[in-house]
């Protein structure tokens, strides 16, 4: 079935006024965890829905497994667990009625793993849905995308309404799919989260991909930062225009010098003064994906 896990080419979802997605060319390669990125309403939610045909392209194609979305939709479905953004469980039930029963559905499912599973996530199976935390409703939406050992998980805001032990817990099990061979699409709006697990990952704006590429490469073309503390103020002006040199921000004797590429220039220009102390920063992937969502480049 090829390396890669999900091909899209030209994958558009009109819906008028120029909301939708639209021309979307995207590989995810099998045995990885690939985060997608962008604001709510940028389209993320209405691509995983593509992807699993839950809604119909207006235009181009999407391969999931090897299987097309729409043609081959019900056995694609039976390899992937999908966590939708906004989970709708049976109030009624307890969470373990509720797992049974998507078991069930499934053809049935080791009741093994559906526990161990529950333990790790610390999820709350004897007492009806409806007396839930969302935490704990969102623990159940995870079992259920999980409890199958699918090929390929699709995960929509995974996080949401999870403490911190939880979702570190959830970052260990998404680590232990990856190196058993599955495939992880992310989709979330907390960057640290998708920094922190992803291999590579997609930038979406209004509908259309922006970047696509490893964390490490976008990290190596950030705007670099030195904090510079002097002995007196300095005049910032013999900081600006110096060779790659972005932005300069005087406040007192501390002076923020923005640059891409080498910080020669900056040091040299800085040696001609008592410098105090120098601490270096770099963009972090909030801060990067921002640029990137404003400008739009690619």
């Amino acid at each position: 079935m090829g390396d890669s896990a999900i091909t899209t080419r030209g994958l558009c979802k009109d819906y008028g006024s120029g909301n939708g997605v639209f021309d979307l060319d995207l590989e995810v390669a099998r045995g990885e965890i690939f985060g997608f990125l962008g604001p709510n309403g940028a389209g993320k939610s209405t691509t995983l829905r593509l992807l699993l045909d839950l809604i119909r392209p207006s235009a181009g194609t999407a391969t999931v497994l090897g299987f097309d979305s729409v043609r081959d939709s019900l056995e694609l479905r039976r390899q992937v667990g999908f966590l939708p953004g906004e989970l709708a469980l049976y109030p009624r039930l307890t969470g373990r009625a509720m797992l049974a029963h998507l078991a069930a559905l499934r053809g049935g499912v080791d009741p093994r793993v559906r526990e161990r599973l529950a333990a790790r996530l610390e999820a709350v199976l004897d007492r009806p849905i409806r007396e839930l935390s969302t935490g704990n409703r969102q623990k159940l939406g995870l079992i259920q995308a999980f409890m199958h050992e699918p090929q390929l998980l699709i995960l929509d805001e995974p996080i949401a309404g999870l403490d911190p032990l939880v979702q570190a817990s959830f970052h260990e099990l998404l680590r232990e799919v990856r190196a058993a061979g599955a495939t992880v699409l992310l989709s979330s709006h907390t960057l640290a989260e998708v920094e922190r697990v992803t291999d590579r990952l997609a930038i979406l704006r209004e509908g259309r991909l922006v970047v696509v590429d490893s964390v490490s490469n976008l990290r190596s073309v950030a705007v670099a930062s030195l904090e510079i503390e002097f002995g007196a103020p300095v005049d910032p002006g013999q900081f600006r225009g110096l060779p790659g040199v972005l932005d300069v921000q005087a406040a007192g004797p501390l002076l923020t010098v923005s640059f891409e590429g080498s910080a020669d220039a900056v040091l040299k220009a800085a040696a001609a003064h008592e410098v105090r102390a120098i601490h270096p920063r770099e963009d972090d992937l909030e801060e990067i994906f921002l640029r990137y969502y404003r400008s739009g480049s690619a």
